[in-house]
């Protein structure tokens, strides 16, 4: 820990002083901000679920609350007719506000999830501008396709169709985009972009790894981060025979697709693609077939490996076509011995089945009642799941003119008349549960005391939040560090960092207890990254250590030697091997003992072995991942970009950034080692440490840059991830002049305006990453902490405290995202393309750079004496005091059980 002098506390009101200079929740509400400059829609949490707001003025999508998920969107409001695009938006963590004008009228709408309920609310205030009275048909559409699972709560995680139950990325963003269209629309049957046709056995919906080490874009594909309980299986391709395979042009014309004198062998394992396709509105796709036997079952052809692919098949010689969520069979058989022409046409009016030029099946409208019954009953709107125990409820504050149900829709009406100035609130409330009765009390138990409860969301929020600050409350088993400064950028990115945390923590989903989900909400509803937790140790050690307590438990239980991820919800693994599992882990439990002093977290089993045993598989990784190449010091990554940066083509092999991880890692481990009374095994690792980082310095390219080690030869590169990495693991290695030149490099090269950039934009290697969190176009949510704290590391505090006043400037009136990109005018916001995440946990790393960079609250086990245990106050430095510092040293006594667990061979 830095020598930074230790202030006393300063005497504050005796009822509250935790919370004394916590800035209060309303003042980091979002503000006001025009639709179109966001790129990224706010979103909804209340520590049991999450959701996504859409263009529109009421409807959600990507609704999750473990077990239940909710899919299409929740139905949208029209005035006169016509659905209004929201003009304005304004995110606060308890709820998000939308408003537009329509004629004489202004129309303000907003949404809140009840707090720690499956359960959501909206206010609705419609008010006349003009001088005249003014009368308007307001009517709310009402749909509710929720579904409650037991699994597949992966990153990529189930959500209800109409057939079936599977996450499909972007069909869901196209209905979302839908929402303001004057009519619904089948639009989640149209596919999006370039995709391979494949014939026979469909791959499992994801990306198409043609390439072992091809680039992760996400322009248009997934990878299947499904977790392993998700029941997705490869179907069997159909034993025929095809030729004549083609599309016909909405606009005339046809064309052939792979070889059009090719007749092709279909069998159960046949796997082959045979040209790319783009299917625009009104396009066709077929192929002629022959099946040589009766009652064949499998698939024909699929357009492309997506969940909404279009997918011809036979059931027990049926034809039948899967897209988009529906699922449409034909009546009869085909004949077999003889050929047969299967097409499909999509349109946004649905989907089209033809044999031999004869329709035979079409999809339903998605509403239309295939799987959800709506009925209107008791003045509330009820909604069945026909596949899961789900139900849903309607009630309203203010009863409708109105209500009717068809299919699985219902639309309340409200006629209004209004006078020249005056307002008209209307309410109402959807409940989610396991039974008709259950959700029918939840929802109009709050409908019946709708103002109430609609203010108690925001006083829950707010209490949680002083929470958050205050030593032995109720909520959290820990607290955060009181920043006081007169620096409110600073102090405005600090706070904004605690509220991310606060915002992503779960207390339902796991098993385990409260949770800090990595992000979302189109994404990972139970779901945390071993990467992402790490980012900010210490600070999630000091705020919640009982729950990080039974993460690292429950993440070491996981094999984290083949996912990147796990479902805290089924404990299950998701995803592929991410290379910084090792040094993430590490760090995550090193720092949480050095937090809280925990020591008897080491003894402690998880997945066969104890807590130190994995301590020491991780750090002595390096003896069993030499590289074959250069001077064999260096651990050889692999050959595969998904396991680093994802979207870095040339990222891998020996990079510098996790080399220098495991020197730290070695280091830390000697330490760790000599105060549990292994010295001999302690002077080893370091020796290994020792070794490694020289074998690191020497991968130094000048100019702030290192090589990355290539079995063909080195490459230099200029990405933040080495930067932070060599600058937190080997500060001390490091000589003036390469101090000096790598703060150049980040400062002037990556260091842009309110945020940055993750790799050099004159790198070689940047035309071909362009995602905008680990490419040139942007950078990733953790990035510009874990900068600032570099820079500290380096002693450079000013350069880290010029990078943290403006990183709150990116949050696009809400919080951080996966990945903040430069716009054309030169700015930053939080991303959508490239399907980044609307929050990502990992950029609470600005908090983490104020309290171990600025601060330099840094403890470690092996230096526990370096503060007095319980030393009162905290830190005074430049950039003001941090105070109720929950940490050994502070607010906490010195490590404890330092007797040796397990094994010191």
């Amino acid at each position: 820990m830095s020598a930074a002098p230790r202030a006393q506390a300063p005497a504050g009101p005796a009822a509250d002083p935790g919370t004394e200079g916590v800035p209060a929740l309303d003042e980091l509400a979002g503000g006001w901000l025009p639709a179109g400059e966001l790129a990224h829609l706010p979103t909804l949490r209340n520590q049991w679920g999450q959701g996504h707001v859409n263009r529109d003025l009421t409807s959600l999508s990507w609704l999750a609350f473990a077990p239940y998920s909710g899919g299409y969107h929740t139905g949208v409001l029209r005035i006169d007719g016509e659905p209004l695009a929201a003009e304005r938006m304004r995110w606060a963590p308890w709820g998000v506000r939308r408003e537009a004008g329509h004629g004489p009228l202004s129309v303000h709408t907003e949404v809140r999830m009840v707090y720690e309920r499956s359960r959501l609310m909206w206010r609705l205030t419609v008010r006349n501008d003009s001088a005249l009275p003014a009368s308007a048909t307001v009517e709310q559409e009402l749909l509710a396709m929720f579904a409650h699972s037991e699994v597949d709560w992966g990153w990529l995680y189930g959500c209800p169709w109409n057939d079936g139950h599977h996450h499909d990325f972007y069909a869901t963003e196209r209905l979302r985009a839908e929402v303001t269209a004057g009519r619904p629309r089948q639009v989640q049957l149209l596919p999006h972009g370039e995709r391979w046709v494949r014939l026979g056995s469909p791959r499992i919906p994801g990306i198409q790894r043609d390439e072992d080490a091809a680039p992760m874009l996400l322009e248009s594909e997934l990878p299947d981060h499904s977790a392993p309980d998700s029941g997705r299986v490869r179907a069997p391709g159909a034993a025929c025979r095809l030729r004549g395979i083609r599309v016909l042009r909405a606009g005339g014309g046809s064309e052939p697709v792979g070889d059009p004198a090719a007749l092709y062998a279909v069998e159960p394992d046949t796997d082959l693609r045979i040209g790319t396709l783009t299917l625009a509105d009104g396009d066709t796709f077929g192929v002629q077939v022959k099946v040589e036997a009766d009652g064949v079952t499998g698939v024909v052809a699929t357009h492309g490996n997506h969940p909404d692919s279009a997918q011809l098949s036979l059931a027990a010689g049926v034809p039948a076509v899967r897209i988009g969520g529906e699922y449409v069979t034909a009546r009869e058989a085909l004949p077999a011995g003889s050929w047969h022409r299967l097409d499909v046409r999509v349109t946004g009016g649905g989907a089209e089945l033809s044999v031999d030029g004869t329709v035979v099946a079409r999809t339903a409208p998605w509403w239309g009642g295939q799987r959800w019954t709506a009925t209107a009953a008791d003045g509330m709107l009820l909604v069945r799941d026909a596949r899961s125990v789900a139900r849903s409820a309607y009630a309203f504050a203010t009863a409708p003119d109105s209500l009717t149900a068809e299919g699985a829709r219902g639309v309340a009406r409200w006629q209004l008349t209004l006078a020249p100035g005056e307002s008209r609130e209307l309410g109402f409330v959807l409940a989610v549960a396991g039974s008709e009765g259950d959700a029918r009390r939840a929802a109009g138990g709050t409908a019946g005391s709708f103002d109430a409860a609609f203010a108690g969301v925001a006083r829950r929020w707010r209490g949680t939040w002083a929470d958050a600050f205050t030593p032995d409350n109720p909520e959290f088993s820990g607290h955060l560090p009181t920043l006081r400064t007169a620096d409110a950028d600073l102090a405005r990115t600090y706070y904004l960092g605690a509220l991310l945390a606060v915002y992503l923590r779960n207390t339902r989903v796991s098993r385990t207890g409260p949770v800090f989900l990595t992000g979302g909400p189109r994404l990972g509803p139970t779901t945390t990254f071993f990467w992402d937790q790490s980012e900010w140790a210490r600070t999630a050690a000091m705020l919640e250590p009982r729950g990080m307590r039974a993460w690292i438990l429950a993440a070491l239980g996981r094999p984290y030697d083949h996912c990147h991820s796990f479902d805290t919800r089924g404990l299950l693994p998701v995803g592929n091997h991410y290379a910084a599992n090792d040094h993430a882990l590490f760090r995550t439990v090193t720092e949480y003992l050095a937090v809280t002093g925990d020591l008897g977290l080491l003894p402690e089993t998880a997945a066969g072995r104890s807590v130190l045993d994995h301590l020491r598989a991780m750090a002595y990784r390096p003896r069993e991942r030499r590289a074959a190449f250069g001077d064999g010091v260096l651990v050889d990554l692999g050959r595969d970009a998904w396991e680093l940066l994802e979207c870095v083509p040339n990222y891998r092999d020996a990079v510098v950034s996790f080399n220098a991880g495991y020197a730290g890692m070695l280091r830390s481990l000697a330490g760790l080692l000599r105060t549990l009374g292994a010295s001999a095994e302690a002077d080893l690792a370091e020796a290994d440490g020792e070794r490694l980082a020289r074998a690191v310095l020497g991968q130094y390219a000048g100019g702030g840059r290192w090589l990355i080690g290539h079995p063909e030869g080195p490459e230099a590169i200029g990405h933040c991830l080495d930067f932070a990495l060599v600058a937190a693991d080997m500060a001390e290695d490091l000589s003036p002049v390469q101090r000096e030149e790598m703060v150049r490099f980040v400062t002037g090269r990556l260091v842009d305006g309110d945020w940055m950039r993750a790799l050099d934009p004159r790198d070689p290697i940047a035309p071909f990453s362009d995602r905008p969190d680990h490419g040139a176009a942007g950078a990733f949510a953790a990035w510009p902490g874990a900068t600032a704290y570099g820079l500290c590391r380096l002693g450079r505090p000013d350069a880290a405290a010029a990078v943290l006043r403006r990183a709150h400037r990116a949050t696009s009136g809400g919080l951080w995202g996966q990945a903040m990109e430069v716009t054309p005018g030169g700015g930053y916001r939080v991303a959508e393309r490239g399907v980044s995440n609307r929050e990502s946990v990992a950029a609470v790393a600005v908090t983490e750079a104020v309290i171990a960079g600025l601060f330099g609250v840094r403890p470690s086990v092996h230096r526990a004496g370096s503060a007095a245990p319980g030393a009162p106050g905290g830190v005074r430095g430049p950039f003001g005091e941090l105070l109720n510092i929950r940490a050994v040293g502070f607010d906490l006594p010195g490590p404890v059980g330092l007797e040796l667990p397990g094994s010191v061979g």
